[in-house]
């Protein structure tokens, strides 16, 4: 079968075949682009967020992350379900780079985007690396145990973004409740495609209740939608000449080994969801991720990664089709000429995105441990436990090692430090 080709599946196949959806099957083009505007919602505030932390053009980071996917997508052969979005392992050693003051344009851009095609560059070398000799060692690295604690790290690494950041007082902390409890009813009570799209649908029932608490009632921060009118509806977004300089590209260049991490991390989860081992594309896979940065760098965008969020919507839905992400990427490369859409997304309140990230990034915490579960992960073996327990608090507290002037942070202390105590503790089991 081809890379655009895809066996169909009915509703009524759908029911018999316990509701997943293989990587090579679709539904009716329909309910695909209905997935997809999910994809897109899921990975949109992450992918919008990282590159205003950093000074750069969201328009242009929605653009880029819909080539990139598509980038990935033709590299993989259409067997990796993905979507490659901005990249938050960039913001710290991008900071550091440009001196970026923290509000409006990046002044200095153009250096923090050669950084970027460098990170991609080695990015794409490492892929090489990994296609010339084979998947093997990732095995022996990464067993279970380990892929287990990494997966549900991603998603515990990012649970104070929606805690701290997204609620700026007790209203908007009740509205992120209403909203996950919105989903969660969608998830239990409804049937068929409406239960499919609990996300989708939570997120519009929580952004009406909003509005009619906030709009109607005056209760906090009513929905601001003067930005959508005056948005136009197709625009040119400004794209930026990367500047190559020795010491940027030292300092951004080792994101690589993160991007490398979370890619793993990734595969290792939809292989995982999937039944499907997906380890044979992993070369591809850093090799398509690397190329993608490299072309995002070269026109104002950001590094990209492989999306946690978007896990998190496919282990909610058990679509794992990557037609799914065509669509996706093909309606991100729209968006991105089109600053009402982009008005659009940005007019939902924080609060409900907070609601909404709460649940996405628990489901991936929870597919971490669905690992151990499948593989019968023995934790009375003292190995595993000490591995699993020190990966869970390294990933979540965001425990950060510096190297000179470059960072690593939770996600890849706690990925690096999951598979050095593996290797290190030895191939004796100790049991309490």
């Amino acid at each position: 079968m081809g890379m655009f080709s895809w066996t169909t599946k009915s509703s009524a196949v759908l029911l018999q075949q316990g509701g997943v959806i293989a990587p090579d099957e679709r539904l009716p083009w329909p309910q695909t682009a209905i997935m997809g505007v999910q994809h897109v919602i899921a990975m949109f505030g992450a992918t919008v967020l990282a590159p205003i932390l950093m000074g750069f053009d969201p328009n242009i980071a929605i653009l880029m992350s819909g080539i990139g996917t598509l980038i990935f997508f033709a590299l993989t052969g259409g067997k990796v379900p993905s979507y490659l979005g901005s990249s938050f392992a960039f913001i710290g050693v991008v900071i550091a780079a440009t001196a970026y003051a923290g509000k409006g344009p990046n002044a200095n851009l153009g250096v923090a985007l050669g950084g970027i095609i460098a990170c991609g560059a080695l990015y794409t070398l490492l892929g090489f690396v990994v296609q010339a000799i084979g998947t093997g060692w990732i095995e022996r690295l990464m067993p279970p145990v380990v892929t287990g604690a990494v997966v549900a790290v991603i998603g515990l690494n990012l649970a104070g973004i929606p805690v701290k950041n997204m609620a700026a007082g007790n209203f908007d902390a009740w509205m992120q409740l209403v909203t996950f409890v919105s989903v969660a009813l969608v998830a239990v009570l409804t049937r068929g495609m409406l239960q499919r799209l609990l996300i989708l649908v939570g997120l519009v029932v929580s952004t009406l209740i909003y509005a009619v608490l906030t709009n109607g009632l005056g209760l906090g921060k009513p929905v601001d939608v003067s930005g959508i009118a005056s948005a136009a509806w197709v625009g040119l977004p400004g794209f930026t000449t990367p500047v190559f300089s020795a010491s940027a590209m030292l300092l951004i260049a080792p994101v690589a080994i993160i991007l490398m991490a979370e890619n793993l991390g990734h595969i290792k989860a939809v292989t995982a969801m999937t039944g499907r081992n997906l380890d044979p594309y992993l070369g591809r896979a850093f090799i398509g991720d690397g190329i993608a940065t490299m072309v995002s760098g070269s026109a104002g965008g950001t590094g990209v990664t492989t999306y946690a969020e978007n896990i998190g919507v496919m282990a909610a839905t058990k679509i794992y089709s990557t037609a799914v992400f065509v669509v996706a990427a093909l309606m991100a490369i729209a968006m991105g000429f089109s600053p009402k859409f982009g008005a659009v997304i940005q007019a939902i309140p924080l609060p409900v995105m907070g609601g909404i990230s709460i649940v996405v990034f628990g489901l991936i915490a929870v597919a971490g441990a669905k690992i151990w579960v499948d593989n019968k992960v023995d934790f009375s073996d003292n190995r595993n436990l000490l591995v699993a327990a020190i990966t869970l608090v390294l990933g979540t507290g965001d425990f950060t090692l510096k190297f000179g002037q470059f960072a690593l942070g939770g996600i890849g202390t706690a990925t690096f430090g999951a598979i050095l105590l593996w290797a290190l503790i030895g191939r004796r089991n100790g049991r309490i």
